[in-house]
């Protein structure tokens, strides 16, 4: 599952600060807070046929992990949906695009790790790709010796930068030969995996680890929402790697891939004993989510 480098990105223009430039022009400060200590926000957003999907909720997240960052001077919501549509207009993507926002405390005055040194603002940056889902139809994981950030030291409820908790478990993946590392929490039960959300289904009945180290994802949120729809049984729920492994199915969720099957945990092939097409149903149904619902572009 590693990504390669796509030609149509070549000429792609991206918004820094206040404007757009070139690709190869696009820079932050060398004093910019990102650079200094990885110290800022970011989002994962997805255009699909003119419209981009969850952009309120990706909107709201950000602002609230700026809120509990205290960033000052953070950029209205109607800024940043404007760079967005700029962007986006710029490089002419209305479909098979996604973005990676980020909103950085912005540029120190002399290098520190104190707050205060920052008196210029935000930095905000609007990268937008041309990149379909990245995940293929199903994956594979193993169980990480990194365990998940919990609350007590690091909050994932604020969408973070700081992803060198993850970056690891991604090299434990990496060096297993598997897609994602699963990570678990500080008493041993599932957090999430490197990158996504992960769900389980036992008998017809949906499962997903409580949010308490992981976050609480905006694809993840859709999933639960599809099955309180469709009258699918669907609750959060301390889960260990052994009802993984035992699973009828196990998914994960995310904006980068949507909803993907995982085929094998540490070695253990996931087998449907009941033959119920839960995850078939769930992919239908927020497929149809992302043909119907979402922002429309303004050009």
């Amino acid at each position: 599952m590693l990504q390669t480098y796509n030609t149509a990105n070549d000429a792609i223009l991206i918004f820094v600060g206040d404007r757009l430039y070139p690709r190869a022009e696009a820079k932050v400060s060398v004093f910019d807070s990102s650079v200094q200590g990885g110290d800022a926000v970011w989002e994962g957003l997805r255009v699909y046929d003119g419209r981009i999907f969850s952009l309120e909720k990706h909107l709201e997240r950000m602002a609230l992990s700026a809120h509990s960052l205290d960033f000052k001077q953070v950029p209205s919501k109607e800024f940043i949906q404007d760079a967005i549509f700029k962007t986006l207009e710029a490089n002419g993507m209305r479909n098979n695009a996604h973005i990676r926002l980020t909103l950085t405390r912005g540029e120190k005055i002399t290098s520190g790790m104190d707050p205060r040194l920052n008196t210029k603002g935000c930095t905000l940056i609007v990268l937008a790709e041309w990149k379909p889902p990245v995940f293929p139809p199903d994956i594979k994981m193993v169980t990480t010796a990194i365990r998940r950030n919990a609350p007590l030291f690091l909050d994932s409820k604020i969408h973070h930068n700081n992803l060198l908790n993850n970056i690891l478990a991604k090299i434990e993946a990496n060096f297993a030969g598997v897609d994602e590392g699963l990570m678990l929490d500080q008493h041993g039960f599932v957090s999430e995996a490197n990158s996504v959300n992960v769900f389980m289904v036992r008998k017809g009945e949906v499962f997903t680890p409580f949010a308490d180290n992981c976050l609480p994802g905006i694809t993840r949120g859709h999933v639960l929402d599809i099955c309180q729809d469709a009258g699918i049984p669907c609750r959060e729920k301390n889960l260990s790697v052994t009802e993984f492994y035992t699973a009828d199915e196990v998914f994960c969720t995310g904006t980068m891939g949507e909803l993907t099957r995982v085929t094998e945990i540490d070695g253990r092939i996931i087998s449907n004993k009941t033959g119920l097409p839960i995850l078939e149903t769930l992919q239908k149904a927020f497929r149809k989510k992302t043909e119907t619902e979402g922002t429309p572009l303004p050009f």
